[in-house]
C-alpha cells in the first residue's frame, strides 16, 4: 500500500505563506535541492489543491524553470499528478488529471494501487481536509529560520485537533529543520 504525505515549508511562527501569498521567504540551498531532488525520486504521484495547481503549472513548464533548476522541472512535469478541485473547468499541465468530486474514494483506491508513494505538496486546505477524512499517512514539515509575524496558517480550518507521533527529524545546514510526523488515529 502506498503512503500519502504532505510536504510543506513553514516559518517557525507557523505560517506556510506571508501576507499577499508570499513565499519569498523560502530557504532554498544547494542542500534543500538535493534533498527535493531525492524526495521526488521517491514519489509516484502528486496531488495539488487549484491555488498550488496553478502555481507549479504556471512555473515547472516554462523555459526558464528548464534553464535554472533543469532536474527538478524534469520530474515535476513527468511526474503523474492530481488536482483536486470543485471550481477548475481543466487541467493541462503535462500527466495531469482532475478530480472535481468523491476525493476520498479517489485517494483511498490510489493508496491501493502499487506504486511509490503519493506526495501533496502545498496545498494546506487539501491538506486539511485530507487530514480530515483520514488520508494522510504522513507530515512532512520544513521549518524555516524565519519569523514573520503574519501570514496563513498551516493548519487553518481544523475542526478537530490532531496528535502526532514525531518519526524522525532533519537538520539542514541552513537552519532549516525537517519534521517527520504520522497522525495518531
Amino acid at each position: 500500500m502506498r503512503k500519502v504525505f504532505l510536504f510543506m515549508m513553514v516559518t517557525l511562527d507557523g505560517f506556510y505563506e506571508g501576507p499577499d501569498h508570499s513565499i519569498d521567504w523560502h530557504n532554498v540551498d544547494e542542500e534543500f535541492n538535493d534533498f527535493a531532488i531525492n524526495q521526488l525520486n521517491d514519489i509516484g504521484m502528486l496531488v495539488f489543491g487549484r491555488a498550488t495547481y496553478e502555481l507549479m503549472a504556471s512555473f515547472w513548464p516554462t523555459d526558464f524553470a528548464r534553464e535554472d533548476d533543469p532536474i527538478v522541472a524534469e520530474k515535476m512535469n513527468t511526474i503523474p499528478k492530481i488536482v483536486v478541485s470543485r471550481t477548475l473547468e481543466k487541467a493541462d499541465w503535462q500527466n495531469t488529471r482532475l478530480v472535481k468530486e468523491h476525493v476520498a474514494e479517489e485517494i483511498s483506491e490510489l493508496k491501493q494501487q502499487p506504486g511509490k508513494d503519493i506526495a501533496v505538496f502545498g496545498s494546506s486546505d487539501l491538506a486539511v481536509s485530507l487530514l480530515e477524512m483520514g488520508l494522510l499517512d504522513e507530515l512532512r514539515i520544513m521549518v524555516n529560520p524565519v519569523v514573520l509575524g503574519s501570514g496563513k496558517s498551516l493548519f487553518k480550518g481544523l475542526h478537530e485537533g490532531l496528535k502526532l507521533k514525531l518519526l524522525k527529524t532533519q537538520q539542514f545546514q541552513s537552519g532549516n529543520v525537517l519534521l517527520y510526523y504520522e497522525p495518531i488515529v
